[in-house]
């Protein structure tokens, strides 16, 4: 009962200070927790709160680090930190810092299906600002951090990715949907060795996609409760990164209208925020253009206006 409220605090204090207006607009937040780990006997905190702004490069090192990631799935550190069965990662694409408090905007069951697996577990980080990631995405940071951590040895026995995950690796598995994901947690249950841990990855495709057959709420609550029913130990991490998704579906249509040529079959006829900027912005711009040529102009011709400088008395006839 204490964890839960000392957690539950955290949590609050991390929306606290999301709702006081310390938040950025480009800012994501990013929550860790694990109900089977415990740091607090080795000196390190289990339930803590990051209000640094810090890059997405620099969150990853910090889950290797103050997580203890390194610890769980680093083959030459498995020792020093008791064995973890799933490392679980889930990249969102709805929240931003600020919509985690507001009301507005926001996706209150996810918020508060996140806040109940933060403040049941055991140890939990929470980083309320994380800059969004705008030239590689986050799943790549991650394989990045991971063998940046485990130089030598990656203690990884099997990993996998969802299919909207893009990762360059061909050699890493990848699963189509959450059905697929419960029953490869359900197979390495029955096959995977004793010490060893799997990482999993799910990327969320966003609400906008017509593809998305399961909210980000549900994929969370589904997946983990899979794996808490195998009795399989875990430790998860949520992270938004909206910003790609959002700049991926601008290319798609852009791409789209594109293919289309001169006809206007399939092409968009609204036009979205964006759209709305750049044509007050191209407006804004072609008024003043012509202002200025006017502006020159008048001033050329009053230039070339010739008059003496003084006029001489008319003599008497």
């Amino acid at each position: 009962m204490m964890k839960m409220q000392i957690g539950m605090l955290a949590f609050l204090v991390a929306l606290f200070a999301i709702e006081s207006g310390f938040a950025s607009p480009n800012t994501v937040p990013a929550f860790l927790w694990s109900p089977h780990l415990q740091r607090g006997g080795n000196g390190g905190m289990d339930e803590a709160v990051n209000y640094q702004v810090m890059s997405s490069k620099d969150l990853v090192d910090s889950v290797f680090t103050q997580g203890g990631w390194s610890n769980i799935l680093c083959s030459e550190k498995k020792v020093e930190q008791p064995v973890v069965d799933v490392a679980l990662v889930f990249i969102g694409r709805e929240l931003v810092s600020s919509d985690v408090s507001s009301k507005r905007n926001s996706n209150p069951s996810l918020v508060n299906t996140l806040n109940g697996l933060f403040t049941s577990s055991n140890f939990s980080l929470a980083f309320p600002y994380i800059a969004a990631p705008e030239e590689e995405r986050m799943e790549s940071l991650l394989l990045s951090g991971l063998k940046q951590a485990c130089p030598h040895n990656v203690g990884v026995s099997n990993i996998v990715f969802s299919d909207s995950c893009f990762v360059e690796d061909g050699t890493i598995q990848k699963l189509s949907d959450l059905q697929s994901f419960k029953d490869h947690l359900l197979a390495r249950k029955e096959t995977r060795k004793e010490g060893e841990t799997d990482l999993v990855v799910l990327c969320s495709e966003g609400s906008e996609s017509k593809g998305q057959s399961h909210s980000e709420r549900e994929s969370i609550s589904e997946l983990v409760s899979s794996v808490e029913q195998s009795g399989s130990k875990y430790t998860a991490l949520y992270v938004s990164d909206p910003y790609w998704y959002t700049s991926y579906k601008t290319l798609q249509r852009f791409l789209a209208e594109s293919g289309t040529g001169n006809s206007t079959v399939g092409v968009a006829t609204g036009c979205d925020e964006l759209c709305k900027f750049k044509s007050s912005l191209l407006e804004g711009i072609l008024v003043g253009i012509v202002f200025l040529l006017i502006l020159i102009s008048g001033l050329c011709c009053m230039a070339g206006i010739d008059t003496p400088t003084r006029f001489e008395t008319p003599q008497d006839s």
